[in-house]
């Protein structure tokens, strides 16, 4: 599982449909976090990773180091959107290479877990984008922090 983090004044989501253009997630001061999956992603991963994202400490606070409050600490949210192509390989030729993320199917099973995981850490703070969908995804990167996080 990968996840690239970045910490946010602002970010929203949207989908494209034959009406136009509908909003799915969005939040104020918080993290949005990308997401991709590979196919060997078992649940236990997915529950550190959301624990992680909820507790790490990227928020500024009393301290002098700018990164003493985690999202839990804060009141902020989190805008999650399913991201296959961080698992893009473009070390050889001219095109990415997808084929170490999950299969579709397989994604989106464990996005959703995923999903439900982190509104178990974030009770009512959590966004997200809508998997499989043509998105826009507009923020505001504050810091900026970004940061990229996988296991």
């Amino acid at each position: 599982m990968r996840v690239c983090l970045q910490r946010v004044s602002s970010a929203a989501v949207t989908v494209a449909t034959d009406r136009g253009p509908r909003e799915t997630g969005r939040i104020g001061p918080g993290l949005l976090a990308l997401v991709g999956f590979a196919a060997a992603d078992e649940r236990g991963t997915l529950e550190w990773m959301a624990a992680k994202i909820a507790d790490l400490r990227v928020f500024e606070g009393s301290g002098t180091s700018g990164f003493d409050r985690s999202l839990r600490e804060t009141d902020g949210g989190l805008l999650v959107v399913s991201q296959f192509t961080l698992y893009g390989d473009a070390r050889k030729g001219r095109r990415p290479d997808f084929g170490s993320a999950a299969p579709f199917a397989r994604a989106e099973a464990r996005f959703r877990e995923f999903l439900a995981l982190c509104e178990r850490e974030l009770p009512g703070r959590v966004q997200s984008g809508e998997f499989g969908a043509r998105m826009e995804v507009a923020l505001v990167n504050e810091g900026p922090v970004t940061l990229w996080i996988e296991r």
